[in-house]
């Protein structure tokens, strides 16, 4: 018998187009074996994690002592525009004493300002391996549960004794006494002298009621 030369021209056609058919199905459709894949960050996220600023050189929080404690706090210093801070040495402070005073007893006819003199004697130490200069003239500030944070520097007692306003050497300390003017007797006295222009007080002292 003998076919037709259409006959096989056809069935090949249809052939060809089952093929074509699956082929299509199977590129067109889901990959459910394939590998996942993770997507990667959007540019946003980078972008912010990139600009995020990097902490603080100084990582330790003020000190806050009672008499007869001693704590431990940064020196350091900033660029020529007040900025990148970093830690070059470390003090010890001890508040060694703190007595309320009158203005005779500091050797003053001055009135304190804001109600009460507190002569606050501390010992100063440089425990670190640079030198280190502490001033704490105008950079002593006393406050309370119900006064805000008010300058209680003096000039009273000024003289008497060792200062503690000087450069310390590695290993050097000082004794010496400030009287300052403190509205009432309790609240607490902060040290606010340091560099550090993100960071609060570099030590703070409670006063004795």
């Amino acid at each position: 018998m003998r076919t037709s030369r259409y006959a096989v021209r056809a069935a090949s056609v249809a052939l060809l187009g089952v093929v074509l058919v699956g082929c299509s199905e199977s590129s067109d459709g889901p990959d459910v074996d394939g590998p996942a894949t993770s997507a990667a960050p959007s540019k946003p996220a980078q972008k912010a994690a990139e600009e995020s600023p990097s902490p603080s050189a100084s990582t330790s929080a003020a000190p806050v002592i009672a008499v007869g404690e001693t704590g431990t706090f940064d020196v350091g210093e900033t660029d020529d525009y007040g900025e990148n801070y970093k830690v070059t040495t470390k003090m010890q402070v001890t508040a060694v004493s703190a007595k309320y005073v009158t203005p005779a007893e500091v050797d003053t006819t001055n009135k304190p300002k804001q109600g009460q003199y507190v002569k606050l004697t501390l010992t100063l130490k440089n425990v670190g391996k640079a030198p280190a200069e502490i001033m704490t003239y105008g950079m002593m500030q006393w406050e309370d549960d119900q006064t805000a944070a008010q300058d209680a520097s003096t000039l009273e007692g000024v003289g008497d004794g060792p200062d503690l306003d000087t450069t310390y050497k590695p290993g050097q300390a000082v004794t010496g006494s400030l009287v300052l003017d403190v509205g009432r007797r309790g609240g607490k006295v902060s040290y606010v002298g340091g560099d550090d222009p993100g960071k609060g007080p570099t030590f703070v002292v409670k006063l004795p009621k």
